[in-house]
């Protein structure tokens, strides 16, 4: 996994990181985008157009923010 988005997303929904993923990796769970780990390229196009900066390279993800790594594994891999 590349990018991760957070709990920040929650409700926001503003879908701008739909438009600039280059390799259609986003989809909408319930409450919240999440990012396919086994298609993201790592190219850092939707982070940079979040509203909410939501979204963070896996190794930049802040401590408070890791349950949204087991959120996007459990939506993939269910």
């Amino acid at each position: 996994m590349a990018f991760v988005i957070t709990e920040l997303c929650k409700d926001e929904k503003a879908a701008i990181c739909l438009d600039a993923c280059p390799v259609n990796c986003i989809d909408l769970t319930a409450t919240q985008y999440v990012i396919n780990p086994d298609l993201c390229i790592d190219c850092g196009a939707c982070e940079v157009v979040c509203p909410v900066e939501a979204i963070f390279h896996e190794d930049d993800l802040p401590a408070e923010y890791q349950s949204a790594t087991l959120l996007a594994l459990n939506h993939y891999r269910n």
